[in-house]
């Protein structure tokens, strides 16, 4: 490993160094009187846990394991400054989850002493490690490190192990729509299905379609390749027009339910409709005849 490399490694805290395979210093070892048997009471989920949604096949099953060979890793732990003699769960809320319904009243834990930085950086690792994370849940965690831990895109790629492009590219799911953003967390569509979308002018009726008649992710990117050549794309920078035209273009897509583009000249204007399938023109030409 490079002396620069270490370097950005090193910036990510001592959390990620354990995860990642690098030596820890002897301050950061856990000594063995900090393995301890915890109360399920005295456990709470940690606020810098990126995972967000836990299925509930999935944690029956862990408690079925748990009732017939208990927890066989502990779970990882912090004392919470606020609420003394409690603790957050830094790793393994899932088989916190799965011992209660188990009905389990007690879980074995590793009690260790992190910053709040260190706590994300660690539970972050450790859900990628598993695949444990929905693609808006990692780009969220990636998107945290950056706003309140002040990492580059290019230090947090290192340190997970991740390329920058793969990092740069969960972070610009975050500019869809909510209600795109809505079916990329529930599994309705995958992070390549939402990459293909972000250029899109109306990303929630192309991922209406694509979820509708279940497209894979190159047909779906072939669909907004198709939507952009006639004109439902994103408006360039570059086009400069006025507020009252912008506003007006906004309101006709809106109420015909189709993008409208005016451009303006010098004399007059153009004003185009683009529609996508024969079902949106008929819906068009019902509006337009008053039917």
């Amino acid at each position: 490993m490079t002396p620069a490399t270490s370097s950005k490694r090193k910036k990510l805290g001592r959390g990620l160094s354990a995860l990642l395979g690098e030596p820890l210093s002897e301050e950061a070892k856990p000594q063995s009187s900090q393995l301890q048997t915890l109360l399920i009471t005295e456990l709470h989920p940690c606020h810098y846990q990126p995972r967000r949604r836990f299925a509930e096949e999935q944690i029956k099953e862990l408690a079925q394991s748990v009732r017939e060979k208990g927890i066989l890793q502990p779970l990882v732990v912090r004392p919470d400054r606020d609420q003394p003699g409690t603790y957050d769960i830094i790793c393994g809320e899932r088989r916190w989850r799965a011992a209660q319904v188990a009905q389990q009243h007690e879980v074995p834990a590793v009690i260790r002493e992190f910053t709040d930085q260190e706590a994300l950086e660690i539970a972050l690792v450790e859900n990628l490690q598993r695949e444990n994370l929905t693609p808006l849940e990692e780009a969220e965690a990636y998107q945290r490190l950056k706003d309140e831990f002040g990492h580059t895109q290019e230090a947090l790629a290192s340190g997970i192990g991740k390329s920058r492009s793969h990092v740069a590219n969960m972070i610009r799911l975050l500019n869809l729509p909510d209600a795109v953003k809505e079916m990329l967390g529930d599994g309705r569509l995958s992070a390549g299905h939402a990459r293909a979308l972000l250029t899109a002018l109306e990303p929630k009726h192309l991922a209406d379609m694509v979820v509708a008649k279940s497209l894979s992710v190159r047909e779906t990117e072939a669909l907004a390749a198709k939507a952009q050549s006639l004109g439902i794309a994103k408006p360039k920078r570059e086009t400069k027009k006025d507020a009252d035209t912008l506003a007006l273009e906004r309101d006709l897509t809106r109420d015909l339910g189709l993008a409208v583009k005016i451009t303006p000249k010098k004399t007059g204007g153009v004003l185009s409709l683009s529609y996508l399938s024969i079902d949106q023109l008929d819906i068009l030409v019902r509006k337009l005849s008053g039917g």
